[in-house]
């Protein structure tokens, strides 16, 4: 018997761009910002991806939630390319992953209500059904009630803005959501409350998530398994508590000791 395959996963994926041109006659020199990156996250399992400012998560986000072509390798959504994929298919795997971004008072236009902003997913991907039903099913999802509809983003707070932004993602009934720094513009007492919300999607929905950050204690506590990335590569790879705390690759234990803790000050050993 075959093993399941990753809901979401890249193949030894690739990407370089091209320097500014400083020659008329000279050809532009390329940087690689991904090279050769293996990445994948199972149904219901909630994966961490964690690295410094550079080291090109930002790009890999990009890549896997197909916003932009690899230069080389493969992204694979149930098995499938995407990006051989046809339009059906292609379709589905847009409802299928949704963000959920790190400010969500930008992501969000000021001048439509939380109602009408909830709703355009639906328009864009072309969803049919009770949309009036979805809305109210997913607001109580991320504990907020229909009075939030008739309101603008300004009215709310930035752990209830960041609760919208996550309504949005779910209301194409999505697979997978890719949370990029989704806690890191809020304060740290509203932080764990949506952590703690968006680990109990993973549990209740069946959702598979990807967390992106650069806090390693948010990582630890939000995820089953995480990758540290630098350079470009994926130079560590384990369950988040054994990586943090016993820390084979030197990138990884640079990030843990630059963690700063009550009992230990900069060493991080308090992690």
């Amino acid at each position: 018997m075959s093993p399941v395959p990753p809901v979401l996963a890249m193949e030894q994926v690739t990407q370089a761009y091209s320097h500014p041109r400083t020659a008329l006659f000279r050809a532009p020199g390329t940087f690689t910002v991904l090279d050769c990156i293996d990445f994948h996250v199972h149904a219901g399992e909630a994966v961490g991806l964690v690295g410094e400012s550079g080291a090109g998560k930002t790009t890999l986000t990009r890549i896997l939630t197909g916003m932009e072509k690899p230069q080389s390798g493969r992204v694979l959504f149930e098995g499938a390319d995407i990006w051989q994929a046809g339009p059906a298919e292609r379709a589905r795997f847009r409802r299928s992953v949704q963000m959920v971004l790190q400010n969500p008072r930008s992501s969000l236009d000021p001048r439509m209500k939380i109602g009408t902003a909830l709703l355009e997913p639906m328009r864009s991907l072309r969803i049919d059904g009770n949309h009036l039903d979805r809305l109210t099913e997913v607001l109580g999802q991320v504990g907020l009630d229909t009075s939030a509809l008739e309101r603008f983003p300004h009215e709310f707070s930035g752990g209830q803005l960041q609760r919208i932004a996550i309504a949005r993602a779910l209301m194409p009934n999505p697979r997978v959501l890719v949370a990029d720094e989704p806690v890191s513009a809020l304060d740290v007492s509203i932080q764990a409350q949506v952590l703690n919300l968006l680990k109990d999607l993973v549990r209740d929905l069946g959702l598979s998530l990807v967390f992106i950050a650069h806090d390693l204690s948010v990582v630890a506590y939000t995820t089953h398994r995480a990758s540290v990335i630098a350079g470009g590569r994926i130079v560590e790879t384990g369950p988040p508590v054994e990586l943090f705390t016993r820390p084979k690759a030197p990138q990884t234990q640079n990030l843990v000791s630059a963690v700063l803790t009550v009992n230990s000050g900069l060493s991080g050993n308090a992690l």
